[in-house]
C-alpha cells in the first residue's frame, strides 16, 4: 500500500510539475481548434471537456492493465517504476505534443503531419504502419487469434472459455 500510494503521489506531482514544465516549453496557443473551425458534424465535433477527457482516459486505460500485467509477468516489478516515470516522463508528453502538434497542424492525423513534413515515403510508412495496428488491434478486439486472446484474458484475470478457444 505505501508504494501505491508512493506511485500515486509521485504522478500527480509529475502532472503538476512537469506538466507545467511541458506546457512553458510548447507554449500552447488560444486559436479556435479544428472542431470549431472545421465542424462538419462528422469528423470535426466540437465536444464537452469532459468528454475529451474521458476518450483520453479509456484510451489509456484501455492498454495499461493489459501491458502492465504482462510486462510484470516478463520483467518483474522494475516494470512498477517503469509505469510511474514513464507515464509521467513519456505517456503524458506524447499525448500532449501529438495532440498539440496536430491542432498546430490543421487537426491532421499524425501521419499526414509525418508526411507534410517528411515526404511521401515517411507518409506512405507511417499509413501503412498504422493500418498494421489497427489489424493487430482488430485482432485481439475480435477474437481472431487465440493465443491473444488468451492472454488478454489472463492479462485482465478473466475466465477463459475453453470452447472459444
Amino acid at each position: 500500500m505505501t508504494a501505491f500510494l508512493f506511485a500515486l503521489c509521485a504522478l500527480i506531482v509529475g502532472y503538476f510539475t512537469y506538466g507545467k514544465i511541458v506546457e512553458h516549453v510548447f507554449g500552447p496557443t488560444d486559436r479556435p481548434t479544428p472542431a470549431i473551425r472545421h465542424n462538419d458534424g462528422v469528423d470535426y465535433i466540437p465536444l464537452p471537456t469532459w468528454k475529451v477527457f474521458m476518450i483520453q482516459l479509456l484510451n489509456i486505460a484501455g492498454l495499461g492493465p493489459i501491458f502492465g500485467a504482462l510486462g510484470g509477468a516478463i520483467w518483474g516489478p522494475s516494470v512498477y517504476l517503469w509505469i510511474v516515470f514513464g507515464s509521467i516522463f513519456a505517456g503524458g508528453v506524447h499525448d500532449y505534443l501529438s495532440g498539440m502538434i496536430s491542432l498546430r497542424e490543421d487537426g491532421k492525423s499524425i501521419s499526414e503531419v509525418v508526411g507534410n513534413h517528411m515526404g511521401s515515403t515517411m507518409l506512405f510508412i507511417m499509413r501503412v504502419f498504422s493500418v498494421v495496428l489497427l489489424v493487430l488491434v482488430g485482432t485481439v478486439a475480435h477474437g481472431r487469434c487465440r493465443h491473444v486472446r488468451s492472454a488478454v484474458r489472463a492479462a485482465l484475470l478473466l475466465p477463459c472459455d475453453a470452447a472459444a478457444d
